[in-house]
């Protein structure tokens, strides 16, 4: 395994990965077993402001995160690294299953929770879905999340003075969104609008810079605010 700086990796490029986690037998075996995989593992951290330099320097494309950090915790690495880079997306990969903490890391940002019981094959898995886009989630956590989607969306927002009229979404980009906001991942929209994963990628990356949101987490929240969610028939069960 090479750890050093790395630009994102294009289509002929593996998936560029940074491990953080304070427990070094804990963090070298993930990180062992994601080069194993095919990953590129450009760097790895066992501390709070040491993950925050060097995902600045090393810009991985996923930052696989434990939430128990020494000197700053896990939900304020994720929120320094995504201002820095919007583009990461960062994978918790923690002992706890803990409602709070779940809530906390999606708030902050993170793309998908996967409980540190996991299997190689279901962190690989995990990694390789992330890096795409796709959220995932330990079974049984997807429909916690759904729920703080909604929980948010009936709460009432501030009164903006002088707020410029909602950006024009095309018909794609509308459909695609009503499908975020089901909990479909970018895959099972792909396959349901017969179109590529990649093209997904595109449509929910045009949305957010129309809307100018940061991150799925308030993507999903404004689909909801809409009722773009409604009907429960496209809605998955252990990874949203």
């Amino acid at each position: 395994m090479t750890l050093g700086t790395a630009e994102h990796a294009g289509p002929d490029r593996p998936v560029t990965v940074m491990v953080v986690d304070d427990h070094p037998m804990w963090r070298d075996a993930v990180a062992r077993d994601l080069a194993e995989a095919g990953f590129e593992v450009v760097a790895t951290a066992g501390d709070g402001p040491g993950a925050i330099r060097r995902a600045r320097a090393a810009r991985p494309q996923v930052l696989v995160l434990d939430l128990n950090l020494p000197g700053a915790s896990g939900v304020q690495v994720c929120k320094e690294v995504m201002a820095h880079d919007p583009a990461l997306r960062v994978l918790v990969l923690s002992a706890s299953g803990e409602h709070t903490d779940v809530l906390e890391a999606v708030k902050s940002g993170a793309t998908g929770y996967l409980l540190k019981s996991a299997g190689r094959d279901e962190l690989v898995d995990a990694v390789r879905r992330t890096s795409a886009g796709d959220p995932v989630f330990t079974p049984g956590l997807a429909g916690l999340v759904l729920g703080e989607y909604r929980r948010l969306a009936t709460e009432p927002q501030p009164e903006k003075s002088d707020e410029p009229a909602a950006p024009r979404l095309t018909d794609r980009e509308t459909e695609v969104l009503r499908l975020v906001a089901k909990g479909l991942s970018y895959r099972q929209i792909a396959q349901r609008l017969v179109i590529s994963h990649r093209t997904v990628q595109n449509h929910v990356q045009n949305t957010l810079g129309k809307l100018q949101l940061h991150n799925r987490v308030e993507l999903v929240r404004y689909a909801i605010e809409r009722g773009l969610d409604d009907g429960a028939d496209d809605r998955t069960g252990g990874d949203m």
